[in-house]
């Protein structure tokens, strides 16, 4: 039996002395998000009939809010093109049929944020209004234009 076992501490200390002992390492693991902004969906704006026989001074258009979002924290602007029918930096719209009767409007709106996510959705505050002195000599039927906005990051 003293054999057996000295045979096993024999054959044990020849396999332990094959083993050999791997050091640590680390992997470094790397990512960059950018950031960015996306514009969910576009908004209107729409005037009731507008009269110029009105007493108001002025007549606000119904704004429905584009929405967009950013990565968080990324800085955001955004930009408009004035419109289609910019008239040397003022909005206008444009008659349908009559081409030379434009209504100046109003389009403001904060062009500078912070974004908060994709789940954090930002709405915008676009506000918009006619001067009713501006409609006194205009032909009467539909007027419009379109305001392509940008956003960058």
């Amino acid at each position: 039996m003293k054999k057996v076992l000295m045979a096993v501490i024999a054959v044990a200390a020849v396999a332990a002395a094959g083993v050999a002992v791997a050091a640590d390492t680390t992997v470094a693991v790397t990512a960059n998000v950018i950031g960015t902004c996306k514009f969910n969906n576009g908004g209107t704006i729409t005037y009731t009939d507008l009269d110029p026989a009105s007493t108001s001074s002025t007549v606000s258009g119904t704004v429905s809010q584009p929405q967009f979002w950013c990565t968080k924290p990324t800085a955001y602007t955004i930009t408009d093109d004035r419109g289609i029918h910019d008239g040397t930096g003022t909005f206008r719209m444009q008659h349908a049929t009559v081409l030379p009767d434009f209504i100046p409007y109003t389009f403001t709106y904060s062009s500078t944020g912070i974004g908060a996510g994709k789940n954090a959705p930002i709405t915008m505050d676009i506000a918009s209004s006619i001067t009713v002195s501006d409609l006194a000599n205009l032909s009467s039927g539909t007027y419009r234009d379109t305001v392509t906005l940008t956003i960058t990051p």
